[in-house]
Protein backbone atom coordinates (compact mmCIF):
# COMPACT_ATOMS: atom_id res chain seq x y z
CA UNK A 1 0.00 0.00 0.00
CA UNK A 2 2.53 2.94 0.81
CA UNK A 3 4.52 1.34 -1.90
CA UNK A 4 1.50 2.27 -4.41
CA UNK A 5 0.88 5.29 -2.95
CA UNK A 6 5.02 6.47 -3.36
CA UNK A 7 4.47 5.53 -7.12
CA UNK A 8 1.00 7.63 -7.06
CA UNK A 9 2.77 10.90 -6.12
CA UNK A 10 5.84 10.12 -7.66
CA UNK A 11 3.22 9.95 -11.02
CA UNK A 12 1.25 13.59 -10.00
CA UNK A 13 4.50 15.41 -9.44
CA UNK A 14 5.73 14.33 -12.95
CA UNK A 15 2.55 15.08 -14.23
CA UNK A 16 2.03 18.57 -12.73
CA UNK A 17 5.82 18.97 -13.41
CA UNK A 18 5.09 18.31 -17.34
CA UNK A 19 1.92 20.76 -17.53
CA UNK A 20 3.97 23.69 -15.99
CA UNK A 21 6.56 22.90 -18.86
CA UNK A 22 3.79 22.61 -21.44
CA UNK A 23 1.99 25.76 -19.97
CA UNK A 24 3.51 29.32 -21.06
CA UNK A 25 2.93 32.55 -19.31
CA UNK A 26 1.71 36.01 -21.18
CA UNK A 27 2.21 39.11 -18.75
CA UNK A 28 0.30 42.20 -20.72
CA UNK A 29 -1.19 45.51 -19.54
CA UNK A 30 -4.35 46.99 -20.23
CA UNK A 31 -5.49 50.33 -20.41
CA UNK A 32 -9.38 51.84 -20.78
CA UNK A 33 -10.72 55.00 -20.71
CA UNK A 34 -14.17 56.64 -20.54
CA UNK A 35 -15.14 60.12 -21.41
CA UNK A 36 -17.74 61.42 -19.54
CA UNK A 37 -19.74 65.19 -19.88
CA UNK A 38 -19.10 67.77 -17.21
CA UNK A 39 -22.12 68.59 -14.85
CA UNK A 40 -20.30 71.19 -12.64
CA UNK A 41 -17.84 73.59 -13.04
CA UNK A 42 -16.38 75.99 -10.62
CA UNK A 43 -15.14 79.45 -11.78
CA UNK A 44 -12.07 81.29 -10.25
CA UNK A 45 -12.37 85.37 -10.49
CA UNK A 46 -12.58 88.57 -8.72
CA UNK A 47 -11.28 91.50 -8.58
CA UNK A 48 -7.69 93.04 -8.54
CA UNK A 49 -7.66 97.30 -6.80
CA UNK A 50 -4.21 99.47 -6.50
CA UNK A 51 -4.29 102.60 -4.31
CA UNK A 52 -2.04 104.73 -2.05
CA UNK A 53 -4.00 103.90 0.98
CA UNK A 54 -4.18 100.57 1.85
CA UNK A 55 -7.50 101.10 2.90
CA UNK A 56 -8.66 102.47 0.01
CA UNK A 57 -7.39 99.79 -1.96
CA UNK A 58 -9.19 97.15 0.34
CA UNK A 59 -12.34 98.73 0.41
CA UNK A 60 -12.86 99.27 -3.27
CA UNK A 61 -12.18 95.84 -3.58
CA UNK A 62 -14.97 94.52 -0.73
CA UNK A 63 -17.34 96.77 -2.75
CA UNK A 64 -17.01 94.99 -5.89
CA UNK A 65 -17.30 91.70 -4.35
CA UNK A 66 -20.20 92.63 -2.63
CA UNK A 67 -21.42 93.76 -6.37
CA UNK A 68 -20.96 90.96 -7.60
CA UNK A 69 -22.41 88.61 -4.68
CA UNK A 70 -25.60 90.94 -5.90
CA UNK A 71 -25.63 90.16 -9.09
CA UNK A 72 -25.20 86.50 -8.47
CA UNK A 73 -27.68 86.12 -6.37
CA UNK A 74 -30.08 87.92 -8.72
CA UNK A 75 -29.18 85.43 -11.38
CA UNK A 76 -30.56 82.30 -8.78
CA UNK A 77 -27.13 81.11 -7.38
CA UNK A 78 -27.17 80.26 -4.06
CA UNK A 79 -24.75 82.03 -1.24
CA UNK A 80 -23.44 78.38 -0.37
CA UNK A 81 -22.12 78.35 -4.01
CA UNK A 82 -20.60 81.41 -3.78
CA UNK A 83 -17.10 81.12 -1.81
CA UNK A 84 -14.15 83.55 -0.67
CA UNK A 85 -11.16 81.45 -2.91
CA UNK A 86 -8.29 83.95 -1.87
CA UNK A 87 -7.72 87.35 -0.72
CA UNK A 88 -4.23 89.16 -0.58
CA UNK A 89 -2.96 92.78 -0.22
CA UNK A 90 0.77 93.46 -0.69
CA UNK A 91 2.89 96.80 -1.22
CA UNK A 92 3.89 98.05 -4.37
CA UNK A 93 7.61 100.00 -4.41
CA UNK A 94 9.25 102.23 -6.94
CA UNK A 95 13.19 101.30 -7.33
CA UNK A 96 13.51 103.75 -9.88
CA UNK A 97 15.70 106.37 -7.30
CA UNK A 98 18.71 105.42 -4.99
CA UNK A 99 15.87 103.97 -2.12
CA UNK A 100 12.68 101.99 -2.54
CA UNK A 101 9.59 104.08 -2.41
CA UNK A 102 6.20 102.45 -1.30
CA UNK A 103 4.07 103.74 -4.10
CA UNK A 104 1.05 101.98 -3.02
CA UNK A 105 -0.88 98.78 -2.04
CA UNK A 106 -2.44 96.06 -4.02
CA UNK A 107 -5.32 94.33 -2.63
CA UNK A 108 -7.23 91.14 -4.64
CA UNK A 109 -10.25 89.06 -3.57
CA UNK A 110 -11.03 86.01 -5.71
CA UNK A 111 -14.57 84.44 -5.37
CA UNK A 112 -14.89 80.64 -6.33
CA UNK A 113 -18.50 80.22 -7.94
CA UNK A 114 -20.05 76.75 -7.86
CA UNK A 115 -22.73 76.44 -11.26
CA UNK A 116 -24.00 73.04 -12.22
CA UNK A 117 -26.03 74.23 -15.19
CA UNK A 118 -23.43 74.40 -17.87
CA UNK A 119 -24.84 76.17 -20.39
CA UNK A 120 -24.97 79.38 -17.86
CA UNK A 121 -21.38 79.78 -17.12
CA UNK A 122 -20.67 81.86 -19.85
CA UNK A 123 -23.50 83.80 -18.87
CA UNK A 124 -22.44 84.16 -15.34
CA UNK A 125 -18.70 85.44 -16.10
CA UNK A 126 -20.53 88.22 -17.99
CA UNK A 127 -22.44 89.54 -15.16
CA UNK A 128 -19.63 89.56 -12.60
CA UNK A 129 -17.59 91.56 -14.83
CA UNK A 130 -20.77 94.22 -15.49
CA UNK A 131 -20.73 93.94 -11.60
CA UNK A 132 -16.78 94.77 -12.01
CA UNK A 133 -14.36 92.32 -11.63
CA UNK A 134 -11.19 92.30 -13.85
CA UNK A 135 -9.75 89.34 -13.26
CA UNK A 136 -10.90 85.28 -14.41
CA UNK A 137 -8.17 83.61 -13.04
CA UNK A 138 -9.80 80.09 -14.93
CA UNK A 139 -12.77 77.74 -14.86
CA UNK A 140 -12.15 73.59 -13.56
CA UNK A 141 -15.18 71.04 -14.39
CA UNK A 142 -15.77 67.89 -12.30
CA UNK A 143 -18.65 65.23 -12.80
CA UNK A 144 -20.59 64.53 -9.53
CA UNK A 145 -20.71 60.87 -9.94
CA UNK A 146 -17.92 58.69 -11.88
CA UNK A 147 -19.00 55.44 -10.49
CA UNK A 148 -20.33 53.77 -13.68
CA UNK A 149 -17.34 55.45 -15.91
CA UNK A 150 -15.13 53.89 -13.37
CA UNK A 151 -16.97 50.30 -14.40
CA UNK A 152 -16.61 50.80 -17.49
CA UNK A 153 -13.65 51.44 -18.02
CA UNK A 154 -12.31 48.86 -15.90
CA UNK A 155 -14.21 46.63 -18.32
CA UNK A 156 -12.26 48.02 -21.54
CA UNK A 157 -9.08 47.93 -19.69
CA UNK A 158 -9.38 44.28 -19.03
CA UNK A 159 -10.63 43.83 -22.63
CA UNK A 160 -7.63 45.56 -23.79
CA UNK A 161 -5.13 43.34 -22.18
CA UNK A 162 -7.00 40.02 -23.72
CA UNK A 163 -6.69 41.51 -26.87
CA UNK A 164 -3.12 42.27 -26.44
CA UNK A 165 -2.42 38.71 -24.60
CA UNK A 166 -4.15 37.26 -27.98
CA UNK A 167 -2.32 38.83 -30.39
CA UNK A 168 1.45 38.01 -28.51
CA UNK A 169 -0.17 34.68 -28.20
CA UNK A 170 -1.11 34.11 -32.24
CA UNK A 171 1.85 35.52 -33.20
CA UNK A 172 4.21 33.03 -30.85
CA UNK A 173 2.18 29.80 -31.91
CA UNK A 174 0.42 29.67 -29.21
CA UNK A 175 -2.62 30.11 -27.52
CA UNK A 176 -4.71 31.48 -24.34
CA UNK A 177 -6.01 28.90 -22.25
CA UNK A 178 -6.83 31.11 -18.85
CA UNK A 179 -6.03 33.31 -16.74
CA UNK A 180 -3.40 32.93 -14.04
CA UNK A 181 -3.84 36.60 -12.00
CA UNK A 182 -5.13 40.04 -12.57
CA UNK A 183 -3.78 42.99 -10.60
CA UNK A 184 -6.07 46.16 -10.63
CA UNK A 185 -3.71 49.30 -11.18
CA UNK A 186 -5.69 51.98 -10.43
CA UNK A 187 -8.40 54.04 -11.64
CA UNK A 188 -8.09 57.93 -11.96
CA UNK A 189 -9.94 60.73 -13.47
CA UNK A 190 -8.49 63.84 -15.21
CA UNK A 191 -9.85 67.27 -16.93
CA UNK A 192 -9.36 66.95 -20.62
CA UNK A 193 -9.80 70.89 -21.55
CA UNK A 194 -8.76 70.23 -25.97
CA UNK A 195 -11.08 71.92 -27.32
CA UNK A 196 -12.62 74.39 -24.58
CA UNK A 197 -12.94 78.19 -25.90
CA UNK A 198 -12.65 81.01 -23.76
CA UNK A 199 -13.86 84.84 -24.95
CA UNK A 200 -12.34 87.58 -23.44
CA UNK A 201 -14.89 88.50 -20.48
CA UNK A 202 -16.58 91.23 -20.68
CA UNK A 203 -15.97 94.32 -18.33
CA UNK A 204 -11.42 93.78 -18.93
CA UNK A 205 -9.63 96.80 -20.79
CA UNK A 206 -8.56 94.74 -24.10
CA UNK A 207 -12.06 93.81 -24.49
CA UNK A 208 -13.34 94.53 -28.38
CA UNK A 209 -16.85 95.67 -29.52
CA UNK A 210 -17.35 92.26 -31.22
CA UNK A 211 -16.64 90.03 -28.00
CA UNK A 212 -18.99 92.34 -26.37
CA UNK A 213 -21.79 91.93 -28.11
CA UNK A 214 -21.23 88.10 -28.66
CA UNK A 215 -20.20 87.68 -24.92
CA UNK A 216 -18.10 84.69 -22.97
CA UNK A 217 -18.35 81.61 -25.19
CA UNK A 218 -17.35 78.82 -22.88
CA UNK A 219 -17.25 74.78 -24.51
CA UNK A 220 -17.42 72.26 -21.17
CA UNK A 221 -14.34 69.92 -20.41
CA UNK A 222 -14.66 66.44 -21.02
CA UNK A 223 -13.33 63.97 -18.15
CA UNK A 224 -11.21 61.46 -19.17
CA UNK A 225 -11.64 58.37 -16.75
CA UNK A 226 -8.83 55.81 -17.05
CA UNK A 227 -8.24 52.13 -15.91
CA UNK A 228 -5.60 50.61 -15.56
CA UNK A 229 -4.63 46.08 -15.44
CA UNK A 230 -1.97 43.72 -15.26
CA UNK A 231 -3.28 40.73 -16.32
CA UNK A 232 -1.07 37.01 -16.67
CA UNK A 233 -2.39 34.59 -18.64
CA UNK A 234 -1.82 31.19 -19.10
CA UNK A 235 -1.14 29.57 -22.87
CA UNK A 236 -0.05 26.52 -24.52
Amino acid sequence: MKRMMALLTAWMMVWSAASALAETRIAVNGTGEVRVSADTAVISLGVNSRDKDVLKAQQKVNEIIAAIRAALTDMGLKEENINTDFINIYPLYDYSGDQERLSAYNASSTLAIRVTDMESVGTLIDVCFAAGANTLNGISFSVSDTEHAKTEAMKKAVADAKKKAEILAEASGLKITGIEIVTEGGVSSYQNNVGNVYASAKGMDDVTEEAEDSGTVVQSAKLIVSANVSISFTAE
